[in-house]
């Protein structure tokens, strides 16, 4: 309606013009013209507006576009997929399509402004232990707002940067343990070396007081490893002293067991010897390494050498009677006379060190030592060969016993051992050889003759061995003569008044002369070795006696009275003998 009131007005004026025209005499070229004007004026009002509402769209749509790219990058900034499809669409105007796409800007831009902060909170703590790691922020500092991309602030990208956060801080809580634990170390160290530990820790860093909350304690890289070089500092003074005061009770030991310390008196430096054995992780009470108990065992050492030298004498004479025991276990027999008088000699003329002195007969005692195990198993087997011969000549004894097999007191103890001494006394052979092998073994080996108590084994071996053939051959010669005299008897019993010689009569065999400790033979002559010719003229006796004996039994007697005969006649049963005695073996 305004339209059309417009549109009558300006025809309601075109006619008053034309009357105007008329009145004037206007030439219709002249009214053309204007009308020419009026038109082209209308037109240019119209483009003007038309122009004006042009750049009104174009700037909505421009508003539209914005809005529309600034929703795709804030979607696309946070992440937001639930926005498939955008609210403008569903509108017919473009104001109508602003408007749809206010609230969801207003929305995303919140949710971008909280996802901003909630990004600047969490880099800046990982920035804030970053530099703690690294050092480079003071007690108490704190980071710049780090620069965030606010193109990237999904959740993933949060998530992310959460994931190293929580590894930053687990990382910081271990190398706080770690710290707290290094600070822990250097604390029973220094307890241990009696040290100051409060200026210890503080020259590493000062925030290691213990006045200073675990929150604010230092977790650098600089700091840990000024830690560790502290500890290793400790440690090696550590091991260094704990050396020291173990030579210190080492000496203190020796020095102590040459004299014959008391008890009372060793009980005064327990603190000092309780840790000579130990090592360093061991060694954790407090002041056990301290320098005044290392400077008190070194005064101490110090009084004993001093003393000892006053007790050198009988220290020296303690040490030979030691090397003397061990050369008599093992029956090596020494001059210790002119040992004693050479320790004197040098003692007196002061031409070796005492120290030195008692080195010389450590180190021959260590030698002894060593000389008497190389030994041991020799010396054992001949131990065993003794006891054997031993056994041997009691097992004679008891064979020449008439009365061995009464039921008297302790007959069945004898008959026992005699059982064991013949399973000993068969044994012998084989261990003669055996000790002659070793023996010689050893021998080759050593290039020293092996003797015993002072006489060659295997000297004592070959005669003993020579001895036991002898009285095998005796034996035999015996047996030989105890048949000779039975068949004497015998032919003696055919006559009317014979006389018997008891076979009783003739001399025995003698025994093997069993090996005595100091190398001799038992029943034989008191030198340590035996006389071979006293043995052969026992032997030639023996066998004297025997032909006279069979020359006796070979005389025909006449009882001197009836009751001798009928003695004889009493006699003339036949007796069975045998020979109760072992026949040994050769070796």
């Amino acid at each position: 309606m305004d339209a059309l009131h417009g549109q009558t007005s300006c025809g309601s004026l075109l006619q008053k013009l034309q009357l105007v025209w008329d009145e004037v005499g206007e030439s219709d070229e002249d009214r053309d013209k204007v009308l020419f004007q009026l038109d082209q004026e209308c037109l240019d009002v119209y483009k003007r507006k038309v122009d004006q509402a042009l750049k009104s769209r174009d700037l909505l749509l421009q508003a539209l576009d914005y809005s529309k790219m600034e929703l795709a990058r804030l979607a696309s900034a946070l992440g937001e997929k639930s926005i498939a499809t955008s609210p403008e669409k569903t509108a017919r105007t473009i104001k109508q399509q602003l408007a749809a796409l206010a609230p969801t800007l207003e929305q995303l831009g919140k949710q971008k402004k909280e996802r901003i902060n909630k990004f600047a909170d969490i880099m800046s703590r990982i920035e804030q232990i970053r530099g703690e790691i690294a050092g480079n922020l003071e007690i108490g500092q704190q980071v710049a707002i780090p620069q965030i991309n606010e193109d990237d602030l999904t959740d993933e990208k949060l998530r992310d940067f959460q994931s190293q956060l929580q590894e930053l801080e687990k990382k910081k809580r271990e190398r706080l343990k770690k710290v707290l634990e290094h600070v822990s170390t250097v604390q029973d160290l220094c307890s241990v070396l009696k040290m100051e530990h409060f200026s210890i820790i503080t020259e590493v860093h000062e925030s290691l007081d213990d006045s200073v909350g675990k929150d604010h304690k230092s977790i650098s890289n600089d700091t840990l490893s000024k830690l560790d070089r502290t500890i290793a500092t400790l440690n090696e003074d550590k091991t260094l002293r704990l050396k020291k005061l173990q030579e210190l009770a080492t000496q203190l030991n020796d020095l102590w067991d040459l004299m014959d310390t008391p008890t009372e008196e060793r009980s005064l430096f327990d603190h000092v010897t309780c840790n000579r054995t130990a090592s360093a992780e061991e060694v954790t009470a407090p002041g056990a390494l301290a320098l005044d108990i290392i400077n008190q065992a070194e005064v101490e050492v110090q009084r004993l050498d001093e003393l000892k030298y006053s007790k050198m004498k009988e220290i020296a004479f303690k040490k030979q009677t030691t090397l003397e025991d061990i050369y008599a276990s093992a029956h090596i027999v020494i001059d210790t006379a002119a040992a004693h008088d050479k320790i004197f000699a040098l003692i007196e003329s002061g031409s070796m060190e005492p120290t030195e002195l008692i080195a010389d007969m450590d180190s021959q005692i260590l030698k002894a030592k060593e000389e008497a195990l190389s030994r041991k198993e020799i010396l054992d087997k001949v131990e065993r060969w003794i006891s054997a011969c031993e056994e041997e000549s009691w097992l004679e004894d008891y064979n020449r016993d008439d009365n061995r097999y009464n039921s008297g007191r302790g007959a069945h103890l004898n008959l026992k051992r005699a059982e064991k001494a013949r399973i000993q006394v068969n044994k012998i052979p084989g261990l003669v050889e055996t000790l002659v092998a070793k023996t010689t073994a050893w021998e080759e080996n050593h290039g020293l003759s092996f003797t015993y108590d002072g006489v060659p084994l295997l000297a004592m071996l070959d005669e003993y061995v020579m001895l036991r053939q002898e009285k095998e051959e005796e034996k035999r010669k015996m047996r030989e003569q105890k048949r000779y005299t039975e068949q004497l008897l015998n032919i003696d019993r055919e006559g009317p008044f014979g006389t018997r010689v008891s076979p009783y009569r003739v001399a025995s065999a003698k025994k093997v002369p069993s090996p005595k400790p100091n190398g001799s033979v038992a029943n034989g002559s008191p030198g340590r070795r035996l006389s071979m010719s006293t043995q052969q003229n026992e032997s030639k006796s023996s066998r004297s006696a025997g032909k006279k004996a069979a020359a006796v039994a070979a005389q025909p007697k006449t009882p001197a009275s009836p009751n001798e005969a009928a003695t004889v006649k009493e006699d003339d049963t036949p007796i069975q003998h045998t020979d109760a005695d072992p026949v040994p073996c050769s070796p």
